[in-house]
């Protein structure tokens, strides 16, 4: 299960555009699939190919949420711009103020997180 917004992964940002630009871009309306149960945008037909062809290695860790809160056992949802990729894992926090906080013991919050997920989805 995803995070989904308005039934958008990553709120319709380009997944694959965290890898491939550096930065998040917003996805077209045309080049989308459903996976996972969420819509997923994106910003070229070749990010689409490519996260179609391996999506785990695309999509943001802990379904999306939080990579914070998840790291305290909760959910929360996620801002596409507070965002970092961590040994080729894309990340996702709440807002900048907490991505913020989070960049403070990465390495800790991620193995917390691992620790509460997926059971988190189902307290």
């Amino acid at each position: 299960m995803f995070y989904v917004d308005d039934g958008m992964a990553v709120s319709g940002y380009d997944a694959v555009s965290y890898f491939k630009a550096g930065a998040p871009e917003l996805g077209q309306p045309d080049i989308a699939l459903m996976w996972k149960g969420a819509i997923w945008r994106f910003a070229s037909e070749e990010n689409r190919d490519r996260f179609e062809r391996n999506p785990r290695a695309y999509a943001p860790q802990f379904g999306g949420y939080c990579a914070y809160a998840m790291a305290k056992g909760l959910l929360s949802s996620t801002d596409p711009m507070a965002w970092q990729i961590v040994d080729g894992r894309l990340y996702l926090t709440h807002s900048e103020a907490i991505e913020r906080i989070w960049e403070r013991d990465v390495t800790n919050y991620i193995r917390e997180a691992e620790g509460h997920w997926p059971a988190v989805l189902y307290q």
